[in-house]
């Protein structure tokens, strides 16, 4: 059966009031007290009661999360790093995706009411007016990679204009002018970013711009795969392939492998996250480097400080910079190849060059 506090408190021969103080560290109780209390919890294998406590203290201690999907690389490293930042701090996550249905992301907002201190939102199906239909004004949220441009949430995004650019800059630089892209869903706000990115390099550095080499998937290996079909069948074939995610680049490579297309020899190859995937495949891929990771702890840290402010503070929008890491796919010395700046938003972006095994060249 279990263990309540007034179980507890019979046991001990004190008031639930004593026991409550004992649990929370108060400091009025006896020291001959409270190690009674606490020895007694621990035989009898007390567990406080989560809800009971909530509505005491108003708080959950836990935080939730609503993403597009949870299959994939970049979203297991991204729970990762909100998971590991959640715990230092004594949190703990509910994560749930949304699937791209709107419906299913409304609803997994709603069932989020008094269960959360606070939310960590990706999801294109989500702007700011459901989030005010669907949940209180005092609940603090974070957006992660919205378009969403609502000052009322604090959000944090990737710098995907920038680079996409400074990948398309790369392969020019090495001398491919004819670069087909792998895109994401139109509807995708990172997949609309990384698209603009590659088109207005391609104008900028004077390569071939032809619509036919745009092929619109879905960032997952099977849709590269396809995608990468697709572009078998163009002629003439491009000579360097940017997919918009990793995961769809290595289905890319996976199509060309099997029609006999080296990679690089004959068609070079890049992608965008660098998960932890990339550096294994072979060749290695080069990736425009995201830290995920990174995104995840600090989306929790921002949370957090809008929890402990009430949500009472000054509203906070960042971009997190990207770094184009050159590995074996793009068919290029392994060189930095400097970071493309726009004159009406200037991406932070560097490049880091590696070995197969992902380590850093000198």
């Amino acid at each position: 059966m279990t263990v309540t506090i007034k179980d507890l408190a019979r046991e001990a021969g004190v008031s639930v009031a004593t026991v409550s103080r004992v649990l929370n560290g108060r400091a009025s109780v006896s020291a001959a007290t409270r190690e009674r209390v606490l020895a007694l919890a621990a035989g009898l294998r007390y567990v406080p009661h989560g809800a009971a406590r909530s509505l005491v203290t108003t708080k959950t201690s836990t935080i939730g999360v609503l993403l597009p999907d949870i299959y994939g690389e970049f979203f297991s490293e991204l729970i990762r790093g909100i998971d590991l930042a959640a715990r230092r701090h004594g949190y703990h996550l509910l994560v749930s995706g949304s699937h791209s249905d709107r419906a299913e992301a409304a609803a997994v907002l709603q069932a989020t009411r008094g269960r959360v201190d606070g939310l960590i939102v990706m999801s294109p199906e989500i702007d700011g007016d459901t989030l005010r239909a669907t949940l209180p004004s005092s609940l603090p949220i974070v957006l992660l990679n919205s378009p969403n441009r609502d000052q009322e949430y604090d959000s944090i995004r990737i710098d995907n204009y920038g680079g996409a650019f400074a990948m398309i800059r790369h392969f020019v630089e090495v001398g491919y002018r004819r670069i087909a892209h792998v895109g994401g869903p139109a509807s995708n706000h990172d997949s609309r970013e990384r698209l603009r990115g590659y088109r207005e390099a391609l104008g900028a550095l004077g390569a071939e711009i032809d619509p036919a080499l745009e092929i619109e998937a879905d960032f997952s290996e099977a849709g590269g795969y396809q995608a990468g079909r697709r572009l078998l069948a163009i002629q003439p074939p491009p000579r360097a392939v940017f997919a918009a995610n990793d995961a769809m680049a290595i289905g890319v490579l996976c199509a060309l492998g099997e029609a006999g297309v080296r990679v690089p020899e004959d068609m070079a190859l890049g992608g965008f996250d660098d998960i932890p995937t990339a550096r294994y495949v072979a060749p290695p891929l080069t990736s425009v480097h995201v830290s995920i990771d990174t995104l995840g702890a600090r989306a929790l840290e921002r949370l957090l400080i809008a929890i402990d402010l009430k949500n009472r503070h000054e509203r906070m929008r960042e971009v997190l910079p990207t770094t184009l890491v050159v590995r074996a796919s793009c068919g290029a010395p392994a060189r930095g190849t400097g970071a493309h700046r726009n004159p009406t938003e200037a991406p932070s972006v560097s490049c880091v060059d590696t070995d197969s095994q992902g380590r850093r060249r000198p």
